[in-house]
């Protein structure tokens, strides 16, 4: 008589003789199946309708036979077997347990929808001062302050403590614009000094940007001695801060950079920028030494951007009230979605206690002109619909690409068309409760025509 065993069983008969694989072996016996239909196992209806489950496979599998040849009337009556496949008796269809009827509630269930800030938001961005009055050391008639803020942007319960700030594009020479841009410049684009002037006066700029873009050695490539004297002609010009970029180039960017801090020593100027793919330690320390704010510019990676804040702070020992982000503006479908998902992920990081992420933010909102869609007449495609007037789409583009960041958290913006300038500055600080924008009437903005 064989050994009865369970399936249990047999593996710890195979695992005490080592076994790994069983190849060629059958396994001869009986399988027993036992099902307990008491309180602790399943069911009576359970057990019954399972039954009829298995009635149903033998059913399937008499016929099989029968079809074979087999002669199964002997083994069992098919008219057995059919009426075993019946509906279950009504004592134990009782036994089930009822299932409650769905009935639709006659009114909604009451819920409470509240707006404010987030209680995991306990860390205060960093307040960074841009421009030094005589008093402070430098030349500017006064100072900007960006940052400090305890919530994400325009929160009705979390006042912003600095609004944000709009600087213009100044260039140390002529360059190619698109020609909803460069209408309002064409008058000065040979004097740096008098569009810093325009930029001010006429346009409304908070601060205004130098691109020393002479500099590169595929342009001019203009002595960064000789080119720093653009910085100084700006800042007798105008007595709001500025900033200072260089053309890009990472070998000259260093050179230039650093002697434009020196040269604006004590202005508390933004340096644009130290990045990771070029010698951020030297341009951070000139910064350190001269009292300007560093940019700390990276690609649209959050992870980059805690390094180079990390390496400003801890190698080039620049405080933690002279350092801005600018983690790039992408101005284009899928570029702006990721454009603004990192600037809220940091700043969201910043608030949480990130302290390599709370820091003020920047973003080169005339990004959004480097798009075709911008200043292109018309679609290359003939097929394609009309693009609409460029004088406008330009501008427009500028716009919602500076609000939609706005929304993330960016502090200062950096962009071009004075239209769009006006427009952004409205919408901030009519958000902040600064000023009252108008309402313009819309009943007649849409036609149609049958």
């Amino acid at each position: 008589m064989g050994e009865k065993l369970n399936i249990s069983d047999l593996n710890k008969k195979l695992a005490e003789m080592d076994v790994k694989s069983l190849e060629g072996v059958t396994i001869e016996g009986d399988i027993e199946l036992e099902i307990d239909t008491g309180a602790g196992g399943v069911g009576p209806l359970f057990a019954y309708y399972f039954g009829e489950e298995v009635a149903k496979v033998a059913v399937q599998l008499v016929n099989m036979a029968k079809a074979f040849g087999y002669p199964v009337e002997s083994l069992l009556q098919p008219v057995a077997v059919a009426q075993a496949i019946s509906p279950a008796p009504a004592e134990l269809a009782k036994a089930a347990p009822e299932v409650p009827a769905f009935k639709i509630p006659d009114t909604l269930k009451s819920a409470k929808f509240a707006v404010g800030t987030d209680k995991t938001w306990k860390t205060q961005i960093q307040e960074v001062q841009l421009g030094a009055t005589k008093a402070e050391g430098g030349s500017r008639g006064h100072v900007i302050k960006i940052g400090g803020e305890k919530a994400m942007p325009f929160f009705y319960d979390a006042a912003m403590p600095n609004r944000p700030v709009v600087t213009i594009d100044v260039f140390d020479m002529p360059i190619g614009m698109a020609k909803a841009v460069k209408m309002h410049y064409e008058d000065v684009m040979s004097d740096p000094a008098d569009w810093a002037k325009k930029a001010v006066k006429e346009f409304g700029a908070d601060l205004v940007t130098t691109h020393l873009i002479s500099t590169d050695p595929l342009i001019k490539d203009t002595p960064a001695k000789e080119a720093v004297k653009v910085v100084e002609d700006v800042l007798q010009a105008v007595d709001v801060p500025i900033v200072i970029g260089g053309s890009g180039n990472p070998e000259k960017d260093v050179e230039v950079l650093s002697k434009a801090s020196e040269v604006a020593q004590g202005e508390r100027a933004l340096i644009a920028s130290a990045s990771l793919n070029l010698d951020w330690e030297a341009i951070g320390k000139s910064c350190a030494a001269n009292n300007n704010v560093c940019l700390a510019w990276t690609q649209l990676e959050i992870n980059a951007q805690k390094e180079l804040d990390r390496k400003l702070m801890k190698v080039a020992g620049v405080p933690r009230d002279s350092i801005v982000m600018d983690p790039t503006t992408a101005a284009l479908a899928y570029g702006m979605d990721f454009a603004y998902t990192n600037m809220e992920r940091i700043r969201l990081g910043g608030l949480k206690g990130d302290e390599e992420l709370n820091f003020p933010m920047s973003s080169g909102t005339t990004n959004a002109w480097g798009v075709r869609e911008a200043w292109m007449v018309n679609s290359p495609n003939k097929d394609d619909s009309s693009w609409g007037d460029r004088m406008l789409r330009g501008p427009i583009w500028e716009i919602l690409t500076g609000f939609s960041l706005a929304m993330a958290g960016v502090d200062i913006f950096m962009m071009m068309n004075p239209i769009a300038v006006a427009y952004l500055q409205e919408i901030t600080q009519s958000l902040m409760g600064l000023v009252k924008a108008e309402t313009p009437d819309t009943t007649n903005w849409i036609s149609m025509e049958v």
